[in-house]
């Protein structure tokens, strides 16, 4: 099917943005080869020593946003919770978050209630384009990068 030309004067519309709708099983499911993959990962380098090297510390001697992610999940499952949290505390927090998260989902999946942010947040959030929010991320990122190698 061929594109329809625009009219004479007349600026093609952008293409606008459609999020899906949230779905709670969907969701558990990209959680749970989340929560495996790290497990995975964690319980090797807890029981062997072997991780993945992060290419940004091995070049330029800098931790990286993630640096630190699987020594913290080994220490986790060593019950180290204080460790842990000093390995990386931005994955740390962004782990109780996805706990919170997930147990939220495991109960709407069930059948229970829908936990969803107030109305008026939530419309202000669906309005954001997700360039928007990567460029947020990255920024963050970058920022939590020079401050954990600078300060």
């Amino acid at each position: 099917m061929e594109p329809v030309p625009a009219a004479a004067g007349v600026l093609p519309q952008p293409m606008t943005y459609r999020m899906r709708p949230f779905d709670a099983a969907r969701a558990l499911k990209d959680l749970g080869l989340f929560v495996g993959f790290g497990l995975a990962v964690s319980g090797l380098y807890a029981t062997t020593g072997i991780g993945f090297p992060c290419p940004l510390r091995t070049v330029t001697g800098w931790e990286c946003p993630l640096c630190g992610g699987t020594r913290l999940g080994s220490s986790l499952l060593h019950g180290h919770i204080r460790q842990a949290f000093d390995y990386n505390p931005v994955i740390f927090i962004g782990l109780i978050a996805i706990t919170i998260l997930g147990a939220f989902w495991i109960v709407e999946a069930l059948g229970g209630p829908k936990v969803r942010p107030p109305r008026r947040v939530a419309e202000r959030l669906v309005r954001v384009h997700p360039t928007v929010w990567t460029v947020i991320i990255v920024a963050f990122a970058l920022a939590f990068t020079l401050a954990r190698n600078l300060l």
